[in-house]
């Protein structure tokens, strides 16, 4: 092979080698377009996360506020419960008296059934004994 030749060969692969290296760099620069588009569409996605995460947040505290607003009226509705049934233990002997009068119960059944004083049963007999 003569010089020529050779220089030529040496050329046609300088040529060669320059393309695929032009080649190379415009494949790099493509995949480096497409992990830019990749990376603000993940972004974005991020961004709706975040924004979706801030909505739930917000609004398990709004839940977590009504439930506590729930627990104090559940609260109030079992106190205002003893209360009324303390009331009701309160007035239970009346109430059985009553009952008991209507029935034709005596004196002494009032007395002795409903743990009644004298004059507690008897005013029982006089407010709702039979008034015909």
């Amino acid at each position: 092979m003569d010089e020529r030749s050779l220089l030529l060969m040496l050329g046609l692969f300088l040529g060669v080698l320059v393309a695929a290296q032009i080649g190379a760099l415009m494949a790099q620069r493509r995949v480096a377009m497409q992990q830019i588009t990749m990376q603000e569409r993940l972004d974005g996605r991020i961004d709706k996360l975040s924004q979706k995460l801030a909505e739930y947040q917000q609004s398990n505290i709004r839940m977590g506020e009504e439930v506590l607003a729930l627990r104090e009226k559940l609260n109030q509705l079992e106190n205002k419960q003893q209360r009324l049934e303390q009331q009701d233990v309160q007035t239970m002997p009346y109430n059985q008296a009553s009952r008991l009068v209507s029935m034709g119960a005596s004196l002494d059944d009032l007395m002795q059934a409903c743990g009644l004083s004298r004059s507690e049963a008897e005013l029982m007999l006089k407010l709702h004994g039979n008034k015909g």
